[in-house]
């Protein structure tokens, strides 16, 4: 089978894909905002209130046994996903943004004024405010890596802000504005030496990219759901056990607690107590069933298509003389952003979706990046495993058509 016809295969489970947007067949290529949902998703949605929808952990009737199998099953499935080493490893959050906030309010009593953290210059707003709100708490520094001249992060210059003062360094794996992969493992090799925490936003890289935790030696990955298939509203923590261990907890609730007296609280071990309150517990059976469609997936072909169409599309921007395509040549994974000269990215988007093709315009929540860029923002195009190469054809042709509509 050719991988165009394997493509179409996978294409086929997606039934939101089929219709038509503006009188034209849509093509959705807003992939880094969220993913679409494959039909086996949506049926363990649907199966689980429809069989088992009972809380987890908290009663012994059978729909309660049967909820809270499927709810850890789904962990089980994180665990090998990830290559954790233990279960207790996975905590469930809402999303990406959660966990860095979890993180940020667990590390508060760790760190005193002086302290520094380090991001980049690349970070999404949800790896960026979390630590000024720390730093603000505690007087920690926040340091953040530049860009070298490709829009990359700048190696040496990271390097010269590891200190003995690094307690943090929370990085994208994938930047979500630019598409650009970052070097996790020498990022986090050099942090170690120093003595500091690794915290790797993954949300922009796990559709993409294989993820082995123990391989790149990061202390905690985050991820979210929906842009790996799922739902919207979960997500995934992982931390080294020691680590999770000695932090303490976040929010109070039920779930978290051993026993509760007027007197004293005694919390509960890993990782139930990072887990107040009553889980999403669908949304976290559902990203166990996206897992088990990735795992199905011959990923070697997949990653080897979504390439192709990343380098055609690259290739057929540069050949539009009005496009400036940034991070040009760098090795990305899933997205593509671009500047259609003296005009509005909002202006593109728009009437791109006119001829039906979904593109995402603005800052993305990098405004700090789109500051260094000099621009006010980007159209971003984004591919997932059902994109065809016929789609990124599409929106070449129509992107030119909205080029000449504008400069005529």
């Amino acid at each position: 089978m050719s991988s165009a016809s394997y493509i179409e295969q996978l294409r086929n489970q997606f039934p939101i894909l089929d219709q038509h947007v503006n009188d034209h067949p849509l093509v959705y290529l807003d992939n880094a905002a969220t993913t679409q949902k494959p039909q086996s998703v949506i049926d363990a949605i649907c199966d689980y209130y429809l069989h088992s929808n009972a809380n987890v952990h908290r009663a012994s009737h059978a729909l309660s046994n049967r909820s809270t199998q499927l709810f850890e099953a789904s962990r089980e499935k994180v665990k090998s996903f990830l290559n954790a080493q233990r279960s207790e490893e996975i905590i469930w959050t809402k999303g990406t943004t959660e966990g860095i906030n979890l993180l940020a309010n667990v590390f508060a009593e760790q760190l005193t004024a002086g302290d520094e953290i380090i991001i980049s210059a690349l970070e999404h707003h949800a790896n960026i405010v979390p630590w000024q709100l720390l730093a603000s708490k505690t007087g920690a520094v926040i340091r953040v890596v530049p860009l070298a001249s490709e829009q990359t992060l700048d190696m040496q210059a990271f390097q010269r802000l590891l200190n003995v003062k690094t307690k943090l360094v929370s990085i994208a794996h994938v930047s979500n504005a630019l598409g650009i992969i970052n070097p996790i493992k020498d990022i986090t090799e050099l942090a170690h030496q120093q003595g500091a925490k690794v915290i790797i936003d993954g949300a922009q890289a796990v559709a993409h990219l294989a993820v082995d935790v123990q391989q790149l030696d990061c202390d905690f990955y985050l991820f979210s759901g929906h842009k790996l298939f799922a739902p919207t509203g979960v997500g995934v923590l992982y931390g080294k056990y020691d680590l999770l261990n000695k932090l303490p907890v976040w929010q109070g609730g039920g779930e978290m607690i051993k026993s509760v007296s007027f007197e004293e609280t005694t919390y509960n071990e890993l990782p139930f107590k990072f887990e107040a309150g009553t889980p999403n517990i669908s949304g976290v059976i559902a990203l166990g069933a996206a897992i088990d469609f990735v795992n199905d997936l011959n990923r070697n072909v997949c990653e080897e298509y979504e390439k192709k169409l990343l380098e055609y599309t690259e290739n057929a921007l540069n050949q539009i003389a009005e496009v400036t395509v940034l991070a040009n040549g760098v090795a990305k994974s899933g997205a593509i952003s671009f500047i259609v000269n003296g005009e509005h990215s909002a202006d593109i988007a728009m009437l791109l979706n006119a001829q039906g093709i979904a593109v995402r315009s603005g800052a993305h929540c990098a405004m700090p990046l789109m500051q260094h860029l000099h621009c006010n923002g980007t159209v971003r195009v984004s591919f997932s495993v059902y994109n065809t190469l016929d789609e990124a054809k599409a929106f070449i042709s129509s992107l030119n058509k909205v080029i000449e509509l504008l400069v005529d």
